[in-house]
């Protein structure tokens, strides 16, 4: 016990000032995280026989919320999170960024372990085998960040097992020219009241893409013509990343945890064009070679103590540190340019809870969460090795954001068929832009109430109804603070004017939150075989909404000519409604007319309907950027009799729509289809192979972009099917 008591002291002094940075980013629990319903005793955790499934850890949940664990994770034989998530209904990724019911980046928030994801944190970069599962949450709730309209993802990260284990994971992946390798390696141990696991997972890719560009200009003779090119970018890089965690049971009633999570890689993307003609406008990408690094280093602890059986406490803290760099330069006869630049993120935060049963019916938690964090970046730009912006070459800009965060949550069991949660969360943020002419700070405060609210229709809740009334908002990204000036690449001296399709860009300091009330209701029904299916509807309001504006400036100290600018602002209001169908199941449980009941074919389907409006916008296509009007999916996994084989096929469809994105400016985006294909062998329980091929038959990425004055640029974006292997093995 005396070592046990020392330990304590230790790192509850370490505790609020988190000074854990050597190792990286982590979010830890004590017990299975992100689990089950409140409990309405805060028992001992009890080790039982059973693994409850993805859909029993769905139906006790106390908010609406999608579970997908090791099966779904595995199915395809991903190499990254990005691939698993963009299967699953209602998710998409666009440019990288995770996207929930259409909405576009910043509404949904990323959880880790349910803690939000540290800046440079990159889920295209995330192998699969280091998650134990996917939650996937509709509504806010009081004990997590409100920056959740869309809704919340929250990965699973493993935790240690109670055995050791050794597993391997190697893959290749192929888009051209030759396989990139793979490969994850996990250690995990246990020694007395201390385990832990560390898994290693380094990675490699190439990719190719196919641009055609076509925009209306003239020829060298001065006559109208529509100027044609076409681009070819490569795109390479290497890297790797760890999240080691460590559980430290101090005793029956309380529990350390330490977790990091490290993140490092390499990236090349090299670009070559092809003009159809000689053109005197409009002004054309050129020829590029852009490399750069990122890396990502975060630690978290957590201290958890249960005092007795009604009462228990959390304690939290975490230190980051993301940087990254680039070297951007565009190949000219006559003006090359060159673009240097890097930014650095620094964070702490630190959070409590504390948790009171109140009776058999109420547990009651309180709590506060904190954050600090400062980027800097600088970029310094030449242009035939003359530098630009003289007045902000070179130098260094820095935003910084202050959040507290205080809470309040009763989770209420009302009677067996009924159970609320009440909430009350109150956040304060703080944010400061400074740099040469920039010195601005900004307050904004957001008070989100909630309430959740459960019915089952019976006793088991095999059959529920899901209410909930939520205030959420959308943060600026810290990037949107930024008040840097940065030139148009293809317009990169000072002194000449540029076009409004080709806009310089710029920071906006005094941007506010968006602020969003909303309501979400479902109906949910679990099989008796597993079957799952679920109707949902969901409202937002939105107020502040923020919107990439473009105008044309007047000369300024920094800028001596007019240019068009692009920058974020707040336009207006605007609201979004969604209707979401969710069906999966055994053959012959959702379809017994046609199935035997034995048969080893499971279905699975989605369907969400969306509508938006931006009310300082003219419609019919005011809609929310880059939400389409619906969305489906499809798919199946069928096992063989008599074979230890497993084939499986899923389709996303997205259908084409407009966006009027600004009074000025409209967006027509075309059609896009995923479709995935797996195979896999069971040689052994502890050995199997996948044999996979993401985005079969692929369309393009077409979009069209309009202004006021009949310019347009179309842009059509090829891509390549990509086959991967992996192999799987316990040792």
């Amino acid at each position: 016990m005396k070592t046990h008591a020392i330990a304590r002291a230790c790192l509850l002094a370490c505790l609020p000032v988190a000074g854990w940075t050597a190792l990286s980013p982590a979010f830890a629990q004590e017990g299975p995280p992100g689990g089950d319903a409140p409990s309405r005793r805060l028992d001992r955790v009890e080790i039982t026989g059973g693994r409850q499934s993805d859909n029993d850890l769905r139906r006790k949940a106390s908010v609406a919320k999608q579970v997908y664990g090791r099966d779904e994770l595995d199915k395809y034989g991903d190499t990254n999170v990005a691939d698993v998530l963009k299967r699953l209904p209602g998710i998409s990724m666009v440019d990288g960024a995770v996207r929930m019911r259409g909405l576009g980046n910043g509404y949904t928030l990323v959880l880790i372990n349910g803690d939000p994801a540290p800046p440079g944190f990159k889920l295209d970069q995330l192998d699969p085998a280091q998650i134990e599962r996917i939650e996937v949450t509709k509504g806010a709730t009081a004990d997590q960040s409100a920056q959740s309209v869309a809704g919340a993802i929250n990965v699973i990260l493993k935790e240690p097992p109670r055995l050791s284990q050794r597993e391997l994971r190697l893959g290749a992946g192929y888009n051209i020219e030759s396989p990139r390798p793979s490969g994850t390696f996990t250690l995990s141990e246990k020694v007395g009241p201390v385990s832990f696991t560390l898994p290693v997972s380094g990675f490699m890719w190439l990719n190719r893409q196919e641009l055609d560009l076509r925009r209306p200009g003239t020829d060298e003779n001065d006559q109208p013509v529509v100027a044609a090119q076409h681009a070819q970018t490569r795109n390479h890089g290497h890297g790797f990343n760890s999240s080691p965690r460590l559980n430290w049971r101090l005793s029956d009633d309380e529990t350390v945890t330490l977790q990091g999570f490290a993140q490092r890689g390499e990236w090349n993307s090299d670009t070559r064009v092809v003009n159809g003609g000689t053109y005197n406008s409009p002004k054309l990408d050129n020829s590029s070679d852009n490399d750069g690094t990122w890396q990502m280093l975060r630690a978290n602890a957590q201290w958890s103590k249960r005092f007795n059986d009604t009462q228990k406490f959390e304690l939290k803290a975490g230190a980051q540190n993301a940087k990254a760099s680039w070297d951007n330069r565009m190949f000219n006869a006559v003006t090359p340019v060159r673009a240097i630049g890097g930014n650095t993120d620094r964070g702490l935060t630190q959070a409590g809870k504390f948790s009171q049963l109140l009776g058999e019916d109420h547990t009651l938690s309180v709590g506060w969460d904190l954050e600090w964090r400062r980027r800097e970046e600088t970029r310094t730009t030449t242009v035939a090795g003359v530098g630009q912006l003289p007045a902000v070459n070179g130098e260094a800009f820095t935003a910084r954001i202050d959040r507290r965060a205080f809470f309040v949550q009763d989770e209420w069991e009302i009677n067996p068929l009924w159970s609320a949660s009440l909430g009350l969360r109150s956040e304060h943020v703080a944010t400061t832009s400074s740099g040469i002419g920039v010195d601005v700070t900004n307050r904004s405060s957001v008070l989100s109430p909630l309430l959740h609210l459960n019915w089952k229709l019976d006793p088991k809740g095999r059959e529920m109804v899901r209410a909930s009334l939520t205030r959420s908002y959308k943060s600026p990204e810290i990037g949107q603070l930024m008040g840097r000036y940065a030139l148009n690449s293809n317009y990169p001296l000072e002194t000449q004017t540029n076009e409004e399709l080709a806009p310089d860009r710029v920071g906006n300091p005094l941007l506010k939150p968006e602020l969003a009330t909303g309501i979400d209701i479902a109906y949910e029904r679990y099989m008796a075989g597993g079957g799952l299916f679920s109707l949902g509807f969901f409202h937002r309001n939105i107020n502040n909404l923020i919107r990439n504006v473009t105008t044309l400036d007047a000369p300024t100290a920094i800028v001596p000519v007019p240019r068009y600018v692009m920058r974020p602002t707040n336009i207006s209001r605007a609201t979004t409604s969604g209707i979401e169908m969710e069906l999966k199941g055994r053959a012959g449980e959702l379809m017994p007319i046609f199935f035997d009941p034995k048969t080893a074919l499971n279905l699975r389907s989605a369907l969400s309907v969306y509508r938006s409006r931006v009310k300082a916008l003219s419609g019919p296509d005011n809609r929310l950027d880059q939400q389409p009007p619906w969305s489906g999916t499809l798919g199946f996994d069928y096992r063989f009799s008599g074979l230890p084989l497993t084939v499986g096929s899923t389709l996303v469809y997205t259908p084409g729509y407009s966006t009027q994105q600004t009074e000025r400016q409209t967006l027509d985006q075309w059609r896009s289809r995923q479709l995935d294909f797996f195979a896999q062998w069971t040689f052994s329980p502890k050995t199997s192979l996948r044999v996979s091929a993401n985005n079969l038959a692929p369309l393009g990425n077409t979009r069209l972009t309009t202004v006021a004055s009949g310019d347009y640029t179309y842009a059509d974006r090829g891509s390549r099917t990509m086959v991967g292997m992996a192999l799987e093995m316990k040792l």
